[in-house]
């Protein structure tokens, strides 16, 4: 469901940013974003939250966009995406514009979700390791996910590689029930 509303948001905003040759500073700006969603329960919580009204989410993302120095074009995106009441797929809708913006220079994508934030080392370390494995430089997409207790989901294209805690424990919980 998401991904149908994210896809168009992102192929709208790579076009655009393409025309107007500035897919490197979008790509940064939406990662700045995405990144303070990543680290604070508070604004992914408000940006999700069926209970804030659409008025109220889009003054609050104006009034965040006009402090913060954010691409111009990334500010009004953000902002459009607030008033058509769509600030619940940010996340996703970056994530998509990340994965155009990957392919078009020749990269794959890669969603990792982990439960907590993730360091620059370890990402690089990440994107190193797939980059070997795939033979393709990698573009991660982090997500954080407190649930996955530990570990991480990757995944790349169709293939998922899940290490978190949570399915090692749904299997043993599985395993056991078989057992008894």
């Amino acid at each position: 469901m998401l991904v149908q509303i994210a896809r168009p948001y992102a192929s709208a905003l790579f076009d655009l940013a393409q025309s107007e040759n500035q897919l490197a500073s979008v790509e940064t700006g939406l990662s700045d974003i995405s990144r303070l969603i990543g680290e604070s329960d508070d604004f992914s919580r408000f940006l999700g939250s069926p209970v804030i009204t659409g008025d109220v989410k889009a003054s609050a993302i104006d009034a965040i966009l006009s402090k913060a120095q954010t691409n111009p074009l990334v500010a009004n995106f953000v902002r459009l995406v607030a008033q058509k009441g769509r600030l619940f797929a940010l996340e996703q809708i970056i994530a998509a514009f990340r994965a155009l913006a990957a392919a078009d220079r020749g990269e794959v994508s890669a969603d990792v979700t982990s439960a907590t934030a993730l360091n620059d080392e370890q990402v690089s370390a990440l994107a190193e390791a797939l980059k070997a494995k795939i033979g393709k430089t990698v573009t991660l997409n982090q997500f954080v996910d407190p649930s996955l207790i530990g570990g991480l989901q990757v995944k790349v294209g169709s293939q998922m590689i899940d290490s978190s805690l949570k399915s090692k424990l749904t299997a043993m919980k599985i395993a056991m029930k078989e057992v008894g």
